[in-house]
């Protein structure tokens, strides 16, 4: 049994995957000049991240009303919950380039944010193949987004050889490497969605 087109676990985690897609597409497209940037970035995110918080936190409630799902309870919650960590990270990156005033991120953060935003667009196509029953179809978007998790692998490991190979100010090293590894982390999260989709296909497909 899968969803039905219109069940409300559907559009609830199809509204999940969305503003996670609406919200990296943001934090990647959002041109830094000035410290002023800072706070906008930083609260737009926040918005994104509420509104995720806040279709979560609707999921949990319908779980407990509902008689029965259309997939294991427990898979409902976990892909809104690994979804909603990827959001809290990209939330929690931004906090962090308003706490340091980073203005100019690096190639390596540029690196890490794109294929953060590769992988939300795969986890939206995923989520909606779910929601019309397409599951085998899902394995692709899933293998996609280990593949962006291990550029960022390869990612971190570049970034902080060149962090300690080219910056001289400590502070700043530890600054910086703060941000790579929190950004990597983002990623593991992503693959954590991923491993979900293959968990949901193998149960239901």
């Amino acid at each position: 049994m899968a969803f039905k087109k219109k069940d409300k676990f559907a559009v609830l985690l199809g509204d999940i995957a969305s503003n996670l897609k609406e919200s990296a597409a943001y934090f990647a497209d959002y041109k830094l000049r000035e410290i002023s940037d800072l706070k906008i970035f930083s609260n737009t995110m926040k918005d994104y991240e509420t509104k995720g918080d806040n279709y979560v936190h609707t999921v949990i409630q319908d779980l407990n009303q509902a008689f029965i799902t259309p997939i294991e309870r427990e898979d409902i919650l976990a892909l809104a919950m690994t979804m909603d960590d990827v959001l809290d990270g990209l939330d929690h990156t931004a906090s962090m380039f308003e706490m340091y005033s980073i203005v100019n991120a690096d190639e390596f953060m540029l690196e890490f944010v794109e294929a953060i935003r590769m992988s939300t667009i795969e986890i939206e196509t995923a989520v909606d193949l779910m929601s019309t029953k397409k599951l085998p179809a899902m394995r692709e978007h899933a293998i996609k987004i280990k593949d962006y998790e291990s550029q960022c692998d390869v990612t971190r490991r570049h970034a902080i050889k060149h962090l300690f190979q080219t910056e001289k100010d400590p502070i700043r090293i530890i600054q910086y490497k703060e941000i790579y590894e929190e950004l990597e982390e983002i990623a593991d999260h992503c693959q954590k969605v991923a491993n979900t989709f293959e968990s949901i296909i193998m149960k239901n497909a």
